[in-house]
């Protein structure tokens, strides 16, 4: 089994400093989408899709809202779709999504992959084919699920995992992937965890956006700071899981790797980190 961490969207809002610590107020923040691509026995798993090829060819249907806030430069080179080949893949090898949830950076690609069963947890499909009056500028993604996806939802109990529930999604691959719900930011967030090897990645999805909040002591930009706690569903649950993230890292990081979606440098930590691709 061999894992990718792909970038499939790029977001460039205003206040560098603000926001990734880094720059100038005006200068603009480095944003990526941290994506996984797994190469199981069953075909490809994608952890997050990222933005989508029609998202490259009409922007405008990621919302005005979300264009004016976060500045995002969805491209077709960045979508998975057009990063599979340069793998040996093309769309038909990707059997399984894990979305850990439907915000339109994560789940913009999944119209590329119309085969795919797509894995969510109950409480945010629901949220998001029906959302509440304050959640309706999240899910604008009307586009990205006309095309009727192979929708698989995933409700509440399962196994223990580093003191997290854990839900195993794919038990007949002999790839471990388990949703770990993380509620807080939507309210069916969840991160996914892979065995990799003797250890665990943690993809945290929006569960925290720099590194530094799960660092000891925990830091955090200003700016996005404001930002978590004004997009979050649940402060005070994103906050708590947020904590117990923290708390994981420090307590278990010799077994489990924690990087959520956004952070360059976590990418880039794990791109340098992971295997070359088989010849």
């Amino acid at each position: 089994m061999q894992i990718h961490h792909l970038s499939c969207g790029s977001l460039c809002p205003h206040g560098g400093r603000l926001i990734g610590g880094e720059g100038g107020l005006l200068s603009r923040a480095q944003v990526v989408c941290h994506c996984l691509l797994i190469e199981t026995s069953g075909g490809l798993v994608l952890v997050d899709t990222g933005f989508g090829s029609e998202d490259a060819r009409n922007p405008a249907q990621l919302g005005q809202p979300f264009r004016a806030v976060l500045q995002p430069r969805p491209a077709l080179a960045e979508t998975a779709l057009a990063q599979l080949p340069g793998l040996g893949f093309d769309a038909a090898d990707v059997r399984h999504i894990a979305a850990t949830h439907l915000d339109v950076d994560h789940a913009g690609g999944l119209p590329d992959f119309p085969g795919a069963e797509v894995h969510v947890l109950e409480a945010e499909l629901e949220e998001a084919l029906h959302p509440s009056l304050r959640e309706r500028a999240r899910y604008i993604g009307g586009a990205h699920w006309r095309h009727d996806p192979r929708w698989v939802t995933h409700g509440a109990g399962g196994e223990k995992w580093f003191g997290f529930e854990g839900i195993r999604i794919l038990p007949g691959l002999d790839a471990e992937v388990l949703l770990i719900p993380l509620i807080g930011h939507s309210r069916g967030h969840t991160g996914v965890a892979v065995r990799d090897g003797d250890g665990w990645l943690l993809h945290c999805g929006d569960a925290y956006f720099n590194r530094g909040q799960v660092a000891t002591p925990p830091t955090c930009p200003a700016g996005l700071t404001l930002f978590q706690r004004v997009l979050a569903s649940d402060h005070g649950a994103r906050a708590a899981n947020t904590e117990r993230l923290r708390e994981l890292a420090a307590r278990h990081g010799d077994e489990v790797t924690l990087f959520c979606s956004h952070d360059p440098h976590e990418l880039a930590r794990e791109q340098a980190a992971a295997p070359a691709p088989a010849a």
